[in-house]
């Protein structure tokens, strides 16, 4: 796995990747462009990263990090009374718009025979989640047979998919809101 110890220059050209690669995708933003957008010299690109395949695993793990590290900290938060506000929040991150999920979820659909490291890297990002969210609903108050931790990962999906295809910030906001307010309890 790609050390995240980097520069300021080397995570300038990883954000300004996965913003290319969130928005026009992994097989139409080439080392090119990711160099005219991030403002470095080829050269410099390639002592960084040696290709872009390390590059767009480098992006992964740097997404996979952030939402682990921002799962936990709704897990194991006394922010949240309930094991269903916890659950509410972490779909709440995952189906966000500017979601560092995004990325992993599109990595899923577009990378796996290109670019099959970085491919299981998004799975197993995918699987952790779902043994948390398994953990969470088998821990906590949540007794009902029909929640099911691999349900609710793949309703992230779904909802990430649906705010996506929203054509405004209203109806985008209003599709997790819609969501998340009739599933509250």
């Amino acid at each position: 796995m790609p050390t995240l110890e980097i520069s300021s220059k080397k995570l300038q050209v990883i954000q300004t990747a996965i913003q290319l690669f969130t928005t026009r995708g992994f097989h139409t933003s080439g080392v090119d462009l990711i160099v005219k957008e991030s403002e470095v010299t080829k050269m410099t690109f390639y002592n960084y990263f040696h290709s872009k395949e390390k590059l767009i695993e480098m992006c992964i793990a740097f997404q996979k990090s952030l939402l682990k590290e921002e799962v936990l900290a709704i897990i194991y938060s006394s922010r949240y009374y309930t094991s269903s506000a916890k659950l509410k929040e972490i779909m709440r991150l995952h189906v966000c718009f500017n979601s560092p999920y995004h990325l992993l979820l599109k990595a899923i659909f577009e990378i796996r025979v290109a670019y099959p490291q970085a491919y299981r890297m998004a799975v197993e990002y995918r699987n952790w989640l779902r043994h948390e969210i398994f953990d969470l609903i088998f821990s906590g108050e949540i007794r009902e047979p029909k929640f099911d931790a691999n349900m609710v990962v793949n309703l992230i999906d779904a909802l990430l998919l649906q705010v996506l295809n929203s054509n405004s910030l209203e109806e985008r906001d209003a599709v997790v809101e819609r969501f998340l307010g009739s599933h509250s309890k």
